[in-house]
């Protein structure tokens, strides 16, 4: 059976995801929103990072997100942005491999 996220939060520090397997992550906002890999971030061909680091808040904040079946999530960031979508496998990913996010 697949991990799926059980709880979505959106706290002070950033997107706080209960799974299913009962690990609790926190995945700071900004460091989540340069992770986005649409289109308008990372060039489809090569995956050569179009997104401006600099260009990114360092307040950027999800001000609401939606459940994509049961394998992402979509954030909409205080910045506008809006396309990109979080496969619960790279969120999974980033939590096992980055130090950045920090899990219980």
């Amino acid at each position: 059976m697949a991990i799926v996220a059980d709880d979505v939060q959106q706290t002070g520090e950033g997107v706080q995801i209960r799974w299913s397997d009962g690990k609790s992550c926190l995945y700071p906002y900004r460091y989540l929103r340069l992770q986005c890999a649409c289109a308008q971030c990372i060039e489809e061909m090569t995956g050569r990072k179009l997104l401006n680091v600099a260009s990114v808040p360092d307040d950027i904040i999800v001000v609401d997100f939606i459940t994509v079946g049961r394998y992402a999530l979509q954030f909409l960031w205080s910045d506008g942005h809006e396309t990109g979508i979080y496969p619960y496998t790279m969120l999974l990913n980033l939590a096992d491999k980055d130090a950045a996010v920090t899990c219980l």
